[in-house]
């Protein structure tokens, strides 16, 4: 199942790489005209606030896990600023720190060291 979880969220990694760099290859959000016609569109809002909430909901955990306040503070910055970019690769380093035979429910428990 680690395995499994390995290949989803590098999957995840590099789809929103990839779709970060098309989009941005056609579209700059800094040009206000841009950023004039994309708050435009209520779902575009819709789904900001969406996504948001969910980085919110995803970083609860990763406060919950990390013990340090300045990772805590570095993994909010960094999920606020790069979204699923950077939750899969949160998840992608706790994978990989996981010792041979340990349970995936150790995911979910703060760490220890």
């Amino acid at each position: 199942m680690r395995a499994v979880l390995i290949v989803l969220f590098a999957a995840i990694f590099v789809v929103m790489i990839g779709v970060t760099a098309w989009a941005g290859s056609h579209s700059n959000l800094f040009d206000p005209a841009v950023r004039a016609a994309y708050n435009a569109q209520p779902w575009a809002i819709a789904t900001l606030f969406d996504a948001y909430c969910g980085f919110v909901t995803f970083f609860v955990w990763v406060a919950y896990r990390e013990r340090g306040a300045g990772a805590k503070i570095l993994w909010l910055v960094l999920i606020l600023l790069l979204g699923n970019i950077a939750m899969s690769s949160y998840v992608l380093l706790q994978l990989f720190r996981m010792k041979a035979g340990e349970p995936l429910s150790s995911l979910l428990s703060p760490r220890t060291a």
